[in-house]
């Protein structure tokens, strides 16, 4: 947990958490989630890539994690141009 002045930890992946998947939507949009973002008292927020660039900055002020898997969306679109 940060202390008062610190901002989260950001991480590719927790150990204790399960990965995203097409079923996670964002908590703003809908749309499929690439960040988890869990708060100080077992609450927790999912975030399309958009939404967390938007939020990211202030969330990191007031999380105990952060989830990000957003470079999946990097290796989708490249595997997308592959084919």
């Amino acid at each position: 947990m940060p202390v008062e002045g610190e901002e989260a930890t950001l991480t590719g992946a927790l150990a204790p958490t399960k990965p995203l998947t097409a079923a996670d939507r964002c908590d703003r949009c809908g749309a499929q989630a690439y960040v988890r973002v869990l708060l100080d008292g077992a609450g927790e927020l999912l975030f399309c890539g958009h939404h967390n660039r938007q939020h990211g900055p202030a969330l990191a002020k007031i999380a105990v994690e952060i989830q990000d898997e957003t470079q999946r969306l990097s290796r989708a679109a490249q595997k997308a141009r592959e084919r």
